[in-house]
């Protein structure tokens, strides 16, 4: 399911930037047509012109004026050879007084000239001996205007993706969620009956063999199985964390993976003095903490050391689980919370998904691949906000 989700994503992506690139260049292309057509316009404009300042008696001019007068969108300054502005067309802008006028056109002028957007026209002989003027002319509003619609077209596309994707990944989740909790519901519900029937065997062996040595053991790991079902009843249950004493609830973890491993196994904890509080569920917290413990144990073999070290800021408590077994590439430093993801023969891949979803959403903190090197060894951290006890 994740992988297709996964090619989904992927799939919008490419659809987004084709669509992108495509309206780029469909617009590029339209916006260059349009580009040339103005300049033709402006061509026949300056002959206009031209053939307004030469005008005899055989000049048809209506047909010069209507030219002249038919240009509405496309702004024209004519400027003298000394780049002094002497009209406008289509400037749209109020001007105080007429030196505003002339000095605001004259600096108009020359920034369309700036952008090769002029054109000369040559006096008759008559006028000031034979001068020039220019005609500076700048694209029409509605070039404009198409110019800037493919990037808005683009933004839209963009947040449609963002949408789609987001969308994509909170029912991605919400099934999640319905996965873990009915799951977890199920577990602690399938566990209920033989635990029962665990309870009632040890009464009566208590009743028969009250001096055994193995009952009070038979009953920490009954109670241990207690636990656990605890834990998997209230995931989807979002219990409130409170303020624990960290150092506890690790030194219950740590004595239970003590007995529970090989003699190869060195178990070592690196606590400061003092209590250390945290907002925790401590239920949930051990699994997490025994989770990181047991995949130290694998990725070691079954040999080899791990290190408990607690530390704490004015903000947050910090937790750390160091082993010594092979590492983990840096590349799977995040793909080894997915779901899944594993590197054991037989194995769900669910332990480092699950707790991450413990520490970020029941403790409100963060759990991630501090460091790892091949064939050294591996530090998980986990982060969580500061507790109060008096709250």
């Amino acid at each position: 399911m994740f992988e297709r989700i996964r090619h989904i994503r992927y799939v919008l992506v490419l659809v987004a930037v084709l669509i992108a690139i495509g309206s780029l260049l469909i617009s590029n292309y339209l916006i260059s047509d349009l580009e040339q057509e103005e300049r033709n316009r402006m061509g026949v404009w300056a002959e206009a012109m031209r053939s307004l300042n030469a005008a005899d008696e055989n000049t048809d001019m209506n047909l010069v004026l209507k030219v002249i007068n038919g240009n509405r969108t496309i702004p024209v300054i004519l400027t003298d050879k000394k780049g002094v502005a002497l009209s406008a067309r289509n400037i749209g802008k109020r001007f105080s007084s007429d030196e505003d006028s002339v000095l605001y056109l004259s600096s108009l002028a020359k920034e369309f000239r700036s952008h090769g957007r002029v054109i000369r026209i040559d006096l008759p002989q008559e006028f000031d001996q034979g001068g020039y003027i220019h005609i500076c002319y700048d694209e029409s509003l509605m070039l404009k205007r198409l110019a800037i619609y493919p990037y808005i077209q683009l933004g839209v596309v963009v947040l449609f993706v963002l949408i789609a994707i987001f969308a994509l990944f909170s029912a991605m989740r919400a099934e999640q969620n319905k996965v873990w909790v009915g799951l977890s519901k199920e577990t602690a519900h399938q566990l209920g009956t033989p635990i029962s029937s665990l309870i009632a065997w040890h009464e009566v062996l208590k009743e028969n063999y009250p001096d055994d040595v193995l009952l009070p053991e038979m009953e920490k790991d009954i109670k241990r199985l207690e636990r656990i079902a605890e834990r998997f009843s209230k995931i989807g249950s979002i219990p409130a964390p409170k303020p624990e004493n960290v150092l506890e609830v690790l030194s219950r973890v740590v004595a239970y993976m003590d007995k529970r491993t090989s003699n190869k196994v060195q178990m070592r904890t690196v606590f400061p003095d003092g209590e250390v509080i945290a907002n925790l569920i401590p239920s949930l917290f051990e699994w997490v903490a025994e989770n990181l413990c047991k995949n130290a144990v694998d990725a070691m073999g079954g040999a080899g050391r791990i290190e408990v070290v607690v530390e704490e800021d004015a903000q947050y408590v910090y937790v750390e689980v160091k082993d010594s077994g092979k590492g983990i590439p840096k590349s799977n430093f995040r793909s080894v919370f997915k779901p899944g993801f594993t590197t054991k023969e037989r194995g769900w891949g669910l332990g480092l998904s699950l707790a991450k979803r413990i520490v970020e959403e029941y403790h409100h903190g963060k759990i991630y691949v501090k460091d790892s090197v091949i064939g050294v060894g591996t530090t998980f951290r986990i982060e969580l906000p500061k507790g109060n006890v008096n709250v």
